[in-house]
């Protein structure tokens, strides 16, 4: 019997990844996991941005040394 959906290189299927899920709301709870999430994608908005003018980045640094 196959799986029915397998997610990246660790094959956890559906059932295993809801199992994971609730184990996270029932530890953090739900606005924790939220806060969490609004903290990752903040996160990946800027270090993509940094990717994008690393100049700009290098500036700031320099700004907040002075």
């Amino acid at each position: 019997m196959q799986p029915v959906f397998t997610a990246g290189p660790l094959n956890l299927g559906f059932p295993e990844i809801l199992v994971i899920a609730a184990v996270a709301v029932l530890l953090f709870g739900g606005k924790k996991i939220g806060d969490l999430g609004k903290g990752l994608g903040e996160g990946i908005r800027n270090f993509k941005e940094a990717m994008k003018d690393p100049e700009k980045k290098d500036e700031n640094t320099v700004e907040a040394k002075k």
